[in-house]
């Protein structure tokens, strides 16, 4: 039953703060909008880092299942391509802001709920974009730097998307810095 009732608080809780972000999270007011009390939160998750950590743990799962379904076989500037566009995508738009609220924080501040979500976060994209990549020189020092320059200019890009709304611009961005990509495997650069 307490593990029922800490799942639907979650989730609650979880599209509370892709609303309203996590800087400046209060029990009393989550609590009041998600049905429940500040008593019943710390109860179930221990402690307000713990939901903290329960609240980003469950936005890292989020995106990487969303993740999942990108051409990885197509080759890491196709599969780049998939990534930014899934980024450009509004639906996720929420999803990302508290990403970057929380990558944010975790740079800010190594102890605590955030601590190693950003080095986690980074880990997580680069084995989505060496997935992408052909087995036998994945690990390549080459391969690894391909991949870290795709993640750079996404990642830059994304940023520049959340604070301007502008998709376009940021999208002809990528495409141009994508189109540099010189895989060691010899796929084809994104034309």
């Amino acid at each position: 039953m307490t593990s029922g009732r800490r799942a639907e608080l979650l989730e609650l809780a979880y599209a509370y703060v892709r609303e309203h972000g996590l800087s400046d999270l209060s029990l009393r007011p989550l609590a009041a909008a998600i049905g429940s009390s500040p008593r019943v939160l710390l109860f179930l998750f221990e402690s307000k880092d713990g939901l903290v950590k329960a609240l980003l743990a469950r936005a890292r799962a989020e995106e990487l299942a969303l993740l999942e379904g990108l051409p990885a076989a197509a080759g890491l500037p196709a599969a780049s391509e998939a990534v930014w566009r899934w980024l450009c995508a509004d639906a996720h738009r929420p999803l990302l802001r508290l990403w970057v609220e929380a990558y944010a924080r975790s740079l800010a501040d190594s102890s605590g709920p955030w601590s190693g979500f950003a080095a986690a976060t980074v880990a997580d994209w680069l084995a989505v974009l060496a997935a992408s990549q052909p087995a036998a020189t994945r690990d390549s020092r080459e391969a690894v730097a391909e991949r870290t320059a795709a993640l750079a200019v996404l990642r830059g890009a994304l940023l520049d998307l959340l604070a301007t709304g502008d998709i376009e611009r940021t999208t002809a961005a990528v495409h141009r810095q994508l189109g540099t990509l010189r895989p060691a495997t010899g796929q084809n650069a994104v034309p």
